[in-house]
């Protein structure tokens, strides 16, 4: 990423680098997959602010263990809970790199909220590449049964998609209504109606509503729509600030709307009657911990999900991210590495 830009401008260079050496506590990873996710579009376009300059983007890496650094055994996956790694073996890599360990929000359960968080494709490169690095204890061991295309947006759009349906306190057999339904929003959906949820989606596509459908939900309607009944949750996943006062106003006494996005416009100015009286509240979810991650995993190895990935080369992530923003992508996107 040379500098942010509209993605119309080809902020994306393409550029030969040396292969990345791992540090001490690092697994060396030959990328096979990396997923585009709407983060990376907001990075590239300076929505959200330069951590790293030349940042190379990209974190739902699926690749294959090639080496490690000297501080590094056989276990050393096991920091996350995930038992041994070899040679050879397939990982993924995601959002979440790296934590103190130290702070009141990390020693609670909480390392999503540490000061000193780090992310792949933000403070350090990420997947757009054909080799990365990442802490061996923030590895994550993926599910058998999917290909490397399916496992990719499992790794930021379905953990954080399983975060803010976390954050968004859905009642056993509740109704759910998600506005916005793209890579993150597609697995969501699946993990409530695994659950018994009735969900509604709101969403401007028709592709998008056709493959909601095609899912099983019980109803689909324009973005700004009423859904047919009163909502117990929801989950905004279309970064659009706007949708807020009618998701709010679609939820029943006491439900709870997530925003599940790290970047949203500006939202309009909210009526306590109309939006937030009869304790209706009104939720962050800020980046996933590694419980997340490993529970949202575990779970998608117990669920076949149906992973609807669009794939393109390396060299078309401008093309790939274009689409994205255009609503071109129904489902996921992700790029092939080799």
């Amino acid at each position: 990423m040379r500098e942010p830009g509209p993605i119309r401008s080809r902020p994306l260079a393409q550029f030969t680098m040396p292969v990345p050496e791992p540090g001490p506590d690092e697994l060396l990873v030959r990328v096979r997959v990396c997923g585009v996710c709407r983060t990376d579009l907001h990075v590239a376009e300076g929505d959200l602010p330069v951590h790293r300059p030349s940042v190379v983007p990209g974190h739902e890496i699926v690749g294959e263990v090639v080496g490690w650094g000297d501080r590094v055994s056989g276990d050393a996956l096991g920091n996350a809970g995930l038992g041994t790694v070899g040679l050879g073996d397939r990982v993924g890599i995601g959002w979440l790199r790296g934590t103190c360990g130290r702070c009141r929000y990390c020693l609670r359960g909480a390392e999503n909220l540490c000061p000193d968080s780090r992310y792949t494709g933000w403070d350090h490169d990420g997947g757009y590449t054909e080799y990365a690095v990442v802490p061996a204890a923030f590895a994550h061991r993926l599910p058998d049964g999917y290909l490397d295309e399916e496992l990719a947006p499992l790794l930021c759009a379905g953990i954080i998609g399983y975060r803010a349906l976390q954050r968004a306190d859905l009642p056993e057999g509740g109704r759910l209504g998600i506005y916005g339904f793209g890579g993150s929003a597609h697995l969501a959906a699946q993990v409530a109606l695994a659950r018994g949820a009735e969900v509604h989606v709101m969403t401007r596509g028709e592709r998008a509503r056709k493959l909601a459908l095609d899912l099983g939900v019980a109803s689909v309607q324009g973005a700004t729509d009423s859904p047919p009944v009163a909502l117990d949750s929801a989950i905004l996943f279309a970064p659009v600030g706007t949708l807020v006062p009618p998701a709010m106003a679609a939820l029943d006494r006491g439900g709870t709307l997530a925003v599940a996005g790290i970047h949203l416009t500006d939202i309009p100015r909210l009526g306590y009657q109309a939006h937030l009286f009869e304790e209706r509240t009104l939720r962050s979810v800020t980046a996933n911990t590694r419980e997340d991650a490993r529970e949202f995993l575990e779970f998608a190895g117990e669920h076949r999900l149906l992973v609807t990935a669009n794939a393109y080369t390396l060299d078309e992530a401008d093309r790939a991210l274009t689409d994205l923003k255009e609503g071109r992508v129904v489902g996921a996107a992700v790029l092939i590495a080799g």
